[in-house]
């Protein structure tokens, strides 16, 4: 078996300290706190379904008001915060996911982090360890992750996007509680351009027809 000197392995646990540190830096879990404090509200003043359907990440999953009705007869669960990344959701893991115990987490994020300079490497591995999370608390838990978006308003990041959405399917196909939901095949034009009739003032959150498209997609697969 190959050895390597103390000092170059000293060094390399630097850099995946350094690394796991600099995702939560750019993430900045703390100016969630209040947030956190609204989600504790609620969940005290109206205790959550238990083994439901737990949406949760960015302002996509947010601003998706009418979860109810799209899923008629799921208990469903509503945990977006806009702006976030994939490392403010595993660092409020217990606030976000261990109140409901879901027994389905309908997880969208990635963009923000992409979009705050992460490497679609970075964005796969904080996806595999929110996963690890997940599993190590509620073994049984599905887990489904929404495509990341080529959309007009992050069009420079349209190459790192693709590459992330790549990472995060093979993964995803690695293991049979998770499951990759390609949006873009859908949300898109043939010709791989984003469909404004699809998408807000601001080319960046999606309207009513565009939740539309996604209920659509996950309503055969969330149950």
């Amino acid at each position: 078996m190959k050895t390597f000197p103390k000092n170059i392995l000293i060094f390399a646990a630097l850099l995946a300290i350094a690394a796991q540190t600099t995702a939560f830096a750019a993430a900045n879990p703390a100016k969630w706190q209040k947030q956190m404090a609204v989600f504790e509200e609620q969940d005290r003043a109206n205790p959550p379904a238990q083994n439901g359907v737990l949406f949760l990440g960015s302002s996509s999953i947010r601003l998706w008001k009418t979860l109810a009705e799209d899923f008629p007869g799921v208990p469903v669960l509503n945990r977006g915060f806009g702006g976030s990344q994939i490392p403010d959701s595993i660092y409020y893991f217990d606030q976000l996911v261990m109140p409901s115990k879901p027994r389905l987490i309908v997880f969208f994020a990635g963009g923000n982090d992409i979009n705050a300079g992460d490497t679609a490497e970075e964005v796969a591995a904080n996806f595999r360890e929110f996963c690890a999370k997940v599993h190590n608390a509620l073994p049984k838990t599905r887990v489904i992750f929404i495509s990341l978006p080529l959309v007009e308003s992050r069009w420079k990041h349209r190459a790192e996007t693709a590459l992330a959405n790549t990472y995060v399917s093979a993964f995803c196909h690695s293991d049979p509680r998770l499951t990759y939901v390609d949006m873009n095949s859908v949300i898109l034009t043939p010709d791989g351009k984003a469909r404004p009739e699809y998408y807000r003032a601001d080319k960046l959150h999606m309207n009513a027809d565009g939740y539309a498209v996604w209920t659509k997609v996950l309503r055969p697969l969330v149950k």
